[in-house]
C-alpha cells in the first residue's frame, strides 16, 4: 500500500508542469538595490526557500524550505516546492522542509528539535537509485509511512 501512495504521488509530483505552480498576479518589481545585494530566493505560493546548503565540497545542496504553517499539510505546495527546486535532468536533489522558521537550521546537520519539527524530506540521487519523498506525521498520520 505504501508504494502503492509513493508511486502516485511521485506521478503527480512529475506529471504536473511547473507553470500550474507559478504566482501568476503576484507583484514581480524588486527595489534595484535589492539585485545587487543577494540573489533572490525562489519561492511560490505557500512556500519560501530559505537557504541551501553545500554538503560539505561535494557541490550537492539540501535546499531548506518554509511551508506557510497554516496549508503545511496541503502536499501540493510540497510539489511545487519539488518541481520548482528539482529539475527532472538533477542528478541529485534534497529538499527539507519546516513550517516555522526558526527551527530551519543554519547547517546541514539537525539538531534533535530540528529533526522533530521537520515536515518533509524529499531525496533523488539517481545515481545510488534513490527517490523518495517522506512526510512527518503531522502532515501525513498514516503510522506505516511517516516519520
Amino acid at each position: 500500500m505504501h508504494k502503492l501512495l509513493l508511486s502516485a504521488l511521485l506521478f503527480l509530483i512529475l506529471a504536473v508542469p511547473c507553470s500550474v505552480f507559478s504566482h501568476e498576479g503576484e507583484d514581480h518589481s524588486h527595489d534595484e538595490s535589492d539585485s545587487h545585494s543577494s540573489p533572490q530566493l525562489e519561492g511560490g505560493s505557500g512556500w519560501q526557500l530559505v537557504r541551501s546548503l553545500e554538503m560539505g565540497t561535494s557541490g550537492k545542496f539540501v535546499h531548506m524550505v518554509l511551508i506557510d504553517h497554516s496549508v503545511y499539510t496541503d502536499k501540493t505546495i510540497y510539489s511545487a516546492a519539488i518541481n520548482r527546486l528539482c529539475r527532472s535532468t538533477d542528478e541529485f536533489c534534497r529538499i527539507r522542509f519546516w513550517s516555522q522558521e526558526r527551527f530551519i537550521p543554519e547547517t546541514v546537520a539537525l539538531s534533535v528539535e530540528q529533526n522533530k519539527q521537520l515536515r518533509a524530506d524529499y531525496l533523488v540521487n539517481k545515481t545510488a537509485g534513490i527517490h523518495h519523498l517522506r512526510w512527518s506525521c503531522s502532515v501525513d498520520p498514516d503510522k506505516s509511512h511517516c516519520f
